[in-house]
């Protein structure tokens, strides 16, 4: 990258670029937020002679996506071949004074502003009073009464400068007028030129420039990289597209990190932001109908064969990932021994917090263990996870935060739950899942009536005390009440309220339930977790030593033990 070039350019040289294209603010700008006032003071700053920042333009052949579009009217596409100078510091003058100027109409919170309403007035003289406004804006109908006296003049029409105007104003107004068009016209602007500089640098900068706001995140550098102004690739709007498919399955909160990382992992087989933001935008292109696909496939997959319903229960939304690329591999679902290892590779992560941190180096992990499954080779694993009971209790603190919660709730999802009424299948839905309160989730053992018995809060507010249940279940009437009380009232409603009890892994016989005894309901709970777990997740040397003896003996087939996940 060659050193920042300083430079001065004047009104003419700005406008013109904005109109033919050379001059562009690329999407991953903000929206333009200024309110009309705050245009106003910045004319009102050019008119005086003020300095109004610098603006910072890089200069490249990039093709990016950029803002087609300012109150209206339509911005032209950089004339192919040439130099493009974005916009990296400025966007909100620049709009600003092109508005103001063109006299445009800019729609901001779902409200007009009309630009044309900002008006200079001919009288004011500042004089040495720098805080005496020359320009302002006029309320509604106040700029055409002030017109027809003769002192106030909309910011278009002095720009313009038109016969009809001139010829209504005496000659000190007209000299006035004449003095302030030539000021905004002949204003020099203070720009620095970036050339030479990648993408990466580029959006660097307008970061490190942006430090008040918000910084840029990967997908918006990609969005506007990837556009293509030829084919009509746009990122933004694929994104968007794809979003609403995968919203009518409950699984629109893929976030599109998640698809970035999965191109990149198929392009280069890494995808660490740099990673990303090298990737060949041609290649990109062509690779993205793959990562649609795969992603849709790894949805579908998610929600038939581990039974989850809604995207909001995955530990991981990074999990899509290595569920893509074997699907973007092998086109097909996995099978035999590809499925079981795929299974595994799912708990272990879900399980063990693996994607807590470094998210990126640990994914590229993991796309090895996904090749060597679609070679018919078991993946090798160097962390262990405890799927004893013990660890159930340790680590089941709820927090729906927390990754092996999220795993104890796909596993409860997984057993399809039932209405504790009708015995009917309890619905879920991603807007019900975002806090630990969820009308989806609902302590057994009710909080109120635990607390009045003295247990420990963090023993209360554990996910072997929660079950997955619809909105139909009315919370309120159970408030405190003992599950021997409660319990008995939808043994009235549903006669088969013991099967439909398995449904949420909890053996109304055998679980201390009747008696009230939440000790041996949690522990028997505990316990069952763990055996479901255990027939998914095949014990490895890495893995805690004894911890699985204590249920040597589980019977694969009390309560549906998970097995039939290897059903074709």
């Amino acid at each position: 990258m060659n050193q920042p070039d300083p430079q001065s350019r004047s009104f003419e040289k700005v406008m013109s670029g904005i109109e033919f294209g050379t001059l562009k603010i690329p999407q991953f700008q903000r929206e333009f937020v200024w309110p009309r006032e705050k245009s106003a003071k910045l004319i009102d700053s050019i008119l005086k002679g003020f300095p109004i920042g610098t603006f910072i333009l890089w200069k490249t052949k990039e093709q990016l996506r950029f803002v087609k579009e300012i109150g209206g009217q339509t911005l032209p596409p950089t004339p192919s071949g040439d130099y493009s100078e974005q916009v990296l510091d400025g966007q909100q003058r620049l709009t600003s004074l092109y508005a103001a100027c063109k006299g445009l109409t800019v729609t901001r919170d779902e409200r007009p502003n009309d630009f044309r309403d900002i008006f200079v007035d001919l009288d004011a003289d500042a004089g040495d009073d720098a805080e005496a406004p020359l320009v302002a804006i006029a309320p509604q109908g106040d700029v055409a009464s002030a017109e027809l006296d003769g002192h106030c003049v909309r910011l278009v029409d002095l720009l313009n400068g038109e016969f009809e105007l001139l010829a209504r104003l005496n000659a000190t107004r007209r000299k006035q007028l004449q003095t302030y068009q030539r000021r905004l016209q002949t204003y020099q602007f203070s720009v620095i030129l970036i050339q030479d500089a990648a993408i990466d640098i580029a959006t660097e900068i307008f970061t490190r420039i942006n430090v008040s706001g918000q910084p840029l995140s990967v997908f918006e550098i990609m969005v506007a990289k990837t556009y293509d102004h030829e084919s009509g690739f746009d990122l933004a709007e694929l994104y968007k597209a794809l979003r609403t498919r995968l919203e009518a399955v409950d699984y629109g909160t893929i976030p599109p990190a998640a698809l970035l990382q999965l191109a990149s992992l198929l392009m280069v087989g890494r995808c660490q932001k740099q990673d990303i933001l090298r990737l060949n935008t041609a290649d990109f292109r062509r690779t993205w109908p793959t990562v649609e696909n795969a992603i849709e496939a790894a949805c579908d997959y998610f929600r038939s064969y581990f039974r989850i319903p809604v995207s909001k229960l995955l530990p991981y939304a990074a999990l899509i990932v290595p569920f893509g690329y074997f699907f973007a591999k092998a086109g097909k679902e996995p099978k035999g021994n590809q499925r079981k290892w795929m299974r595994e590779l799912f708990w272990r992560i879900s399980l063990s917090g693996r994607y807590t941190s470094a998210v990126e180096a640990k994914l590229a992990v993991d796309i090895k263990r996904v090749e060597a499954a679609l070679q018919d080779k078991e993946p090798d694993y160097d962390e262990g996870v405890d799927l004893s009971a013990g660890s159930i209790k340790s680590n089941g603190y709820f927090n729906t935060g927390r990754s092996f919660n999220k795993a104890i709730l796909c596993l409860y999802a997984y057993q399809q739950p039932e209405s504790f009424a009708s015995g009917a299948k309890v619905r879920v839905a991603n807007d019900w899942l975002k806090r630990a309160n969820s009308r989806n989730y609902h302590h057994f053992f009710p909080r109120a009536h635990l607390r009045r018995h003295g247990k420990e809060h963090w023993y209360i507010n554990h996910v072997a005390n929660i079950t997955i249940v619809d909105d139909f279940l009315n919370k309120r009437e159970i408030r405190a009440k003992a599950p021997s009380v409660y319990m008995e009232a939808f043994r009235t409603e549903n006669p088969n309220l013991k099967e439909t009890m398995k449904t949420h892994l909890i053996d109304l016989d055998n679980f201390g339930v009747w008696q009230d005894d939440y000790d041996l309901f949690f522990r028997e709970r505990c316990k069952l977790i763990a055996r479901k777990l255990r027939a998914w997740v095949p014990k490895r040397s890495i893995d805690e030593v004894g911890v699985r003896q204590p249920d040597e003996n589980y019977d694969p087939d009390d309560l549906s033990s998970g097995d039939d996940l290897d059903a074709e």
